[in-house]
This record gives C-alpha cells, sequence and structure tokens, in this order.
C-alpha cells in the first residue's frame, strides 16, 4: 500500500475506527498524490522566475487561447474559463457551496462537517462514492420507486447487491416500518449496511414529512448502536424545490451525522438541479461522522481520498462550470432568481395536484403522493405503461417515461402550468384506446 493511503488511513483510523472499516477495499488504498499536482503547486507559490511544471500552455505569461472560443466566454479570463481545476474543486466554490448548505440547513449550525468536494454532478460523485465506500457483495438499501442507474453504478459497476422496500405504506407515506424491517434484516448478516435516500425522490416527487424524517434517521441511528456500521447516503439532487408545508426542508443529512461511530452520512448535491445548470454538471460530496478526535484532520483525510479517486478517473470538474456556478452565486440577484424559479414549478406542482383531484381519472390510475421536485408518477389501474407510452407516443406525440408495469412518470418541470390539463385528460384517452383495443 502507498505510504500516503497509510497515513491517512492511519488519521482516519485514530478518529473513529468504524468509518475506516466502512472503506471499500479500493478505498483503503486511495490517496491524493504528491506528484505533478504538488510540485506544480508548490512551483506556482516559488517559481518567481519560470515555471516549466505543468501540461498547459501559455503566451506572454498568460493562459493561451483561441480567440474564437473567448470570444463567447463573457465575464472570465482564460485562467478562469480554460485553465485546469484542482481534483478537490476551487477552493472559493467549495467553501461558497458549504456556506450555503449551513444556510439552507438551519440544524448544521454548530456541527462540523467536510468541505465538499467537486464531481461532475451527481452521477460522478455517486460513481465516486462506490469506489471509496462499496465493494462487491454490500448491500444497498432502496426504496422500490427508485432512480434506474443506481444500478447502474452500484450494481453493473461495483457488483453490490441492491435490496428494495417499498416506498409507500398503506396510508400513502413514506414507508419506515419497511426501511426498519429491511435494514434490520440485512444488519444480522452483514457488518456494514448502506442505505441511500433519495429526497425528493426521483420518480415520485415525494419528500417525508419532518416526522418521518425524524423517524427514518431513528431507524438508523439505533442500527448503528446495535452494533452494525451503517452508511447513509444522501442523494439531494432536487433539494430546496418543497411544494407543501408537509414536506421536511432540510436534509435527512443533518438528523444522521454525528449520532453515532457507526454510523457515517454521506450528502450528495449540486447546482444541476437546484441552479437548473444541468450540462455545467457541477456537483459534491460532503462527509458528515462522529470522529473522537482530530475531527478536521479525518474530514481532510476523506477529502483526500475522495480527491484521489476523482483524480484517478476525471483528473478534475470542469474549471469553466466551478467558475459559472460561484460567479451566479456570489450575484447579488442570485436569490431572487432562486424563488422567482421556484414559484414557476410550485405552481405547476400546484395545477397537477388540481387537475388530478377531478373523479374522472380515478378509474384510470392513481398518483402516488408528491410534494416535492421535477416529477410525479401514476400508478395505472387497467393498462400497462409501456405499451401506454408507446400508444401516447405514437398517436398523441406525448412522452412520458414508463416504470414497471405500472408506473408512469410525468416531469412536471417540464411541462408548461398551461398544459397540464391537456396532457393528463390525452393520458386518460390514450388509457381508453388501449381499454378499448
Amino acid at each position: 500500500m502507498n505510504p500516503i493511503a497509510e497515513e491517512l488511513n492511519e488519521i482516519i483510523i485514530k478518529a473513529n475506527p468504524h468509518v475506516y472499516e466502512m472503506l471499500s477495499v479500493v478505498g483503503k488504498q486511495l490517496f491524493f498524490p504528491k506528484g505533478i499536482l504538488s510540485q506544480s503547486a508548490e512551483a506556482k507559490e516559488k517559481a518567481y522566475k519560470f515555471n516549466a511544471t505543468i501540461g498547459m500552455a501559455s503566451e506572454k505569461g498568460r493562459t493561451m487561447y483561441f480567440p474564437s472560443i473567448m470570444e463567447n466566454i463573457t465575464g472570465l479570463t482564460p485562467e478562469e474559463a480554460l485553465t485546469y481545476a484542482p481534483s478537490f474543486g476551487i477552493m472559493p466554490l467549495r467553501k461558497a457551496w458549504q456556506d450555503s448548505m449551513f444556510d439552507k440547513n438551519p440544524s448544521l449550525q454548530g456541527k462540523e462537517i467536510s468541505l465538499p468536494v467537486v464531481t461532475n454532478a451527481i452521477t460522478h460523485g455517486l460513481c465516486v462514492v462506490s469506489d471509496v465506500w462499496v465493494d462487491p457483495d454490500d448491500v444497498i438499501i432502496l426504496p422500490d420507486k427508485m432512480w434506474g442507474n443506481y444500478n447502474m453504478i452500484f450494481s453493473v459497476r461495483r457488483a453490490a447487491r441492491v435490496v428494495n422496500y417499498p416506498l409507500f405504506d398503506e396510508q400513502g407515506g413514506f414507508n419506515v416500518e419497511g426501511l426498519k424491517k429491511t435494514v434490520e434484516s440485512e444488519a444480522k448478516n452483514k457488518e456494514k449496511v448502506i442505505v441511500l435516500l433519495n429526497f425528493p425522490n426521483n420518480p415520485t416527487g415525494y419528500t417525508p414529512s419532518s416526522k418521518e424524517a425524524e423517524d427514518i434517521a431513528r431507524v438508523l441511528i439505533n442500527v448503528a448502536r446495535a452494533g452494525t456500521n451503517v452508511l447513509a447516503i444522501t442523494d439531494d439532487a432536487y433539494f430546496g424545490l418543497f411544494f407543501d408545508d408537509n414536506a421536511s426542508r432540510e436534509s435527512i443529512f443533518t438528523r444522521l451525522l454525528g449520532q453515532d461511530p457507526r454510523l457515517l452520512a454521506i450528502k450528495l448535491d449540486g447546482a444541476t438541479k437546484e441552479n437548473f445548470v444541468w450540462g455545467l454538471r457541477v456537483g459534491f460530496i460532503t462527509y458528515g461522522a462522529a470522529f473522537g478526535s482530530d475531527t478536521k484532520k479525518a474530514y481532510e483525510a476523506l477529502e483526500k481520498k475522495t480527491a484521489g479517486s476523482v483524480r484517478g478517473t476525471i483528473s478534475n470538474a470542469s474549471h469553466l462550470s466551478q467558475e459559472l456556478v460561484l460567479k451566479s452565486m456570489q450575484s447579488k440577484n442570485y436569490e431572487a432568481e432562486k424563488q422567482e424559479k421556484f414559484e414557476v414549478l410550485k405552481n405547476r406542482a400546484k395545477e397537477v395536484h388540481r387537475v388530478l383531484a377531478n373523479p374522472a381519472y380515478k378509474q384510470a390510475w392513481e398518483p402516488y403522493p408528491f410534494n416535492s421536485g421535477y416529477f410525479m408518477c401514476l400508478k395505472l389501474k387497467t393498462v400497462e405503461a409501456e405499451p401506454l407510452r408507446v400508444h401516447l407516443l405514437n398517436k398523441y406525440g406525448v412522452g412520458l417515461i414508463a416504470l414497471g408495469k405500472t408506473d408512469l412518470r410525468v416531469a412536471f418541470s417540464s411541462l408548461a402550468k398551461a398544459d397540464v390539463q391537456e396532457l393528463f385528460d390525452i393520458v386518460l384517452q390514450g388509457v381508453r384506446d388501449l381499454e378499448g383495443s
């Protein structure tokens, strides 16, 4: 094992041996190299005459560039737009995002968390987490209503075993008892269980109430206190898009961090969905743990292992994207812009609720509970989802997503409020077409 990896491992073991136990085989060997990057950083600070360390081209003391590129980028210098970013992410953005996490989650006040590491959005962040923390045959506990890419990331890439529980209980709320039974059952045979919590949920658009969030946290805390290592991953991709008073306004990450030495919380979030910059691909990984000593050093050790994974896959996320997100967050108009777009999506969600209250739809489907995010789902009663999806597309030019036999996902995020009524009327007509065929 590389001596730098061993040094990082010793720091983590000293602070909390259970966190070290949860690292994957790869994670235990990961480190951030003190090679070209560190030498270049040192040269940048001290090489006042010549700096011939980094693999970038310069001209007249500045970053070399094509005018045809820079003429399309306003407000940024070539150094900000075109150069490599650190594998950790640019420091001003990491600090700005951490500050925003404390603003959006008041319960974090007074608690210690890691500095976020920048990823190429949350999908890449999940891949990094899988490299650092997931071994083949580890169990990943997820609800039955889940984003399909989790299977690709954890099952296909890492050969982990995905175990599902029903997302909703019979009353239409979050199935706390189903989660509890599944986690406790897996904990009997595993030294480590991994629970992935995605709220607002993709595909249903559901966020638990504060009471449900507290109950979820209590389940995981109790399993950890009973002697099983619990890795809790919160995928907060759609965070902040909460459209009714019932939805918990804070990430469940806040209820988990620091609760028990055997419980490690990992928060994945990003500008991608929150700030409507999908193609910029800017996400973050943040750790929350109960460290007995040297908390700052322990978090830094985890950040270095995480950045080592980034370095070993994509080298670094786009500097241009990071600068654009940072400049937006620093704008005096940022909060007003964010609120304006939030209201647009909230009004669309309210319109979906209003339209679906029509009893004319009841024989065709039942909507799953939704209160947040980009999506909602219909549970079809009389026809299957895939034939209906194809029929709607071919006959009416309407595109929706079929999930399994009964579920149809509607992205109201991409649907104008004025079009909501017509869409669901067309879906109903499509159901009737198939019923009569």
